[in-house]
């Protein structure tokens, strides 16, 4: 999400701070003198055998103990759309479904985008190519790829396998807010507060949406900073006057009902803190965003009780910051704070290899498919290309000295979201994770069409 890449066009401004990218490297990385590490990260690595999803799960034991008890397994990725990362998140929900209990899959996409998809995951409602062809635009076309169509089918076709055991698909973003999520509060008022309906439809009447995702966040992005400061303010008294009123009856209704008053009163503070003027609101914006989407997953494994795979950027699921100037704080970092060693994350880097990104030397910034070859000396992908000649995964707690000094050292490292050209980062991979997968050659996601 730099912020350096500005543009008039409302589209690329969402899709630069929405989708978590790099931060421009400092003029000197921040290494130590050290051994080289490979012999020491050979002898822990885990042979990693396909990321094809359909493949039996033997391989990935050992991951499953790394996991061990955690109730939510943040997995990274190193782009925002290479197939093999889509793939084997795939493969690794399914091992931690079958093997390990989990039932959510978690992705860094709208709460209201989340409870539609579920219903198609849980119930069969609506065409699943059609839904993320309208729900997945703007900062979200990433996400609108043959390979999660591939992943929504099979939680669909396992629900219908397994009625006593579903899985349950979520989006813990903030960054729009669907129609639906506006009836479900209202309907329930009408239920329970009638007298109350007048004033929600009023606080709701200029945040709720009148077209689609791209057209709603562009609006809203072109609105005055006053206001959407008085759309956020009305959104969030609707929230504290429905919180106000405690439940009435079933409280199980009640908390959900409460909880998509939260997800709007979020979509519209964070509105509020796009002022693309001021650096350090910008900042505040990031920091309010990666934070909301830890509490929106926190507060779904609390109510439901379930283990979650949560799929979203390296950069949201890591422990630190690489950018704290402009990211002051990283998802991963609110998660650990509120549920301990009961979060554990994956990250990934990789060698070479293509993906998908918007062209920010082009003036109309479409996606378009990108190559990479490998960041050569110096950059801790040169290092890790050199542990095995086949893909692989180790548990960064148990890598001996003198490795351990090497991954806490700031090397360039890749770390690639929905813009492109972007440069390389600092970062310490023993500080950001706790198990990191390593893929020497990636390919770039099948995007799915937008009409």
């Amino acid at each position: 999400m730099p912020v350096s890449h500005r543009s008039h066009r409302l589209h690329r401004l969402l899709l630069l701070l929405l989708a978590l990218t790099v931060a421009t490297p400092s003029a000197h990385a921040n290494a130590r003198t050290t051994t080289d590490p490979v012999r020491e990260l050979a002898r822990v690595a885990q042979p990693l055998r396909t990321t094809e999803p359909g493949a039996p799960g033997g391989d990935l034991r050992p991951l499953g103990r790394m996991v061990g008890s955690a109730k939510i397994v943040g997995l990274g990725e190193a782009t925002h759309s290479s197939r093999q990362f889509f793939t084997m998140k795939r493969r690794v929900f399914r091992y931690l479904v079958e093997e390990k209990g989990f039932t959510t899959f978690a992705l860094e996409a709208p709460w209201s985008t989340g409870l539609v998809l579920n219903s198609y995951v849980l119930y069969g409602k609506g065409d699943p190519e059609k839904i993320m062809r309208k729900e997945f635009q703007s900062s979200y076309r990433i996400w609108n790829t043959r390979e999660y169509l591939d992943l929504l089918r099979w939680m669909r076709a396992h629900n219908v396998r397994h009625p006593g055991h579903p899985v349950r698909f979520m989006g813990e973003d903030n960054g729009y807010a669907g129609p639906q999520l506006f009836d479900a509060v209202t309907d329930y008022v009408s239920a329970h507060h009638p007298r109350l309906l007048p004033e929600f439809r009023r606080s709701y009447r200029a945040l709720r949406p009148t077209g689609s995702v791209e057209e709603t966040v562009n609006e809203n992005l072109a609105k005055p900073i006053a206001e959407r400061e008085r759309t956020a303010t009305d959104v969030r008294r609707a929230y504290e006057l429905l919180r106000a009123q405690g439940p009435d009856g079933d409280r199980k209704a009640y908390e959900w009902a409460l909880q998509h008053a939260r997800a709007i009163s979020q979509t519209g503070t964070l509105y509020a803190y796009y002022d693309f003027s001021d650096p350090q609101k910008i900042a505040r914006a990031m920091l309010y965003r990666d934070q909301i989407m830890a509490e929106n997953t926190v507060w779904w494994q609390r109510h439901t009780g379930h283990r979650m795979l949560l799929s979203a950027h390296n950069g949201h699921v890591s422990y630190e910051s690489d950018n704290p100037e402009q990211y002051p704080k990283t998802q991963g970092e609110f998660l650990r704070e509120t549920v301990g060693a009961a979060y554990v994350n994956i990250g990934y880097t990789f060698g070479q290899g293509s993906f998908n990104a918007m062209d920010l030397t082009d003036p109309k910034e479409p996606y378009r498919r990108f190559s990479v070859e490998p960041l050569g000396a110096g950059s801790n992908e040169e290092v890790l290309e050199r542990v095995s000649r086949g893909d692989y995964y180790v548990d960064l707690r148990a890598v001996p000295e003198p490795a351990r000094d090497w991954l806490l050292t700031k090397r360039l490292t890749r770390s690639i979201g929905n813009a492109w050209p972007e440069d390389p980062y600092q970062t310490s991979l023993g500080r950001q994770f706790d198990v990191l997968i390593h893929l020497h050659r990636v390919t770039a996601a099948d995007l799915l069409p937008t009409t």
